[in-house]
């Protein structure tokens, strides 16, 4: 087979730039000349070329539109993993272990037992200790939990000594 003339590889590149997933998906279900209209086949010049070449070409952009769907496939489902990681960091073991910093909405009082903590990221946290501080008002502050080694997560403000242990509730 010969080399393809610069019209036909100029044809098969404009053709790759259009692939969203539509025409990805029209392209997976058959051939250029299905796929395209009489005049536009023409118009590329596809007209030109033999059996051979054109089921040539045709593998050749099968595979090109099968690689890009696998790719946008896989970045798809890490983005769909990392957001069900981070969405559920707390609960559980899941995620990383990389402290969640946020900020805690109003005016913060102090620890107590049972007292559910709501974040501006929207997780809800409940206090599960007796960790106590009185007389510490802040507000809108910064708060960090942080899992420990043996899986339980601690809420620390910055300038309060004391660190409460916590459980993801929401």
């Amino acid at each position: 087979m010969s080399l393809p003339s610069p019209r036909l590889l100029a044809c098969s590149l404009a053709l790759l730039a259009f692939s969203s997933t539509a025409w990805a998906q029209r392209v997976m279900e058959g051939d250029l000349q299905q796929q395209m209209s009489p005049a536009e086949f023409k118009a590329a010049g596809l007209d030109k070329l033999q059996p051979a070449e054109l089921a040539s070409l045709n593998r050749w952009l099968q595979g090109k539109v099968e690689a890009a769907s696998a790719a946008a496939v896989q970045v798809a489902r890490e983005e769909g993993r990392k957001a069900v990681v981070e969405e559920n960091r707390g609960f559980f073991d899941f995620g990383s272990r990389e402290p969640i910093t946020s900020v805690l909405p109003g005016e913060f009082r102090g620890f107590a037992q049972g007292r559910v903590y709501v974040l501006a990221n929207g997780q809800h946290w409940e206090q599960t200790d007796s960790a106590n501080v009185g007389g510490v008002r802040r507000q809108d502050p910064q708060v960090s939990i942080a899992p420990s080694v043996s899986g339980a997560w601690y809420l620390q403000i910055p300038g309060v000594n004391t660190r409460a242990k916590v459980k993801r509730v929401k």
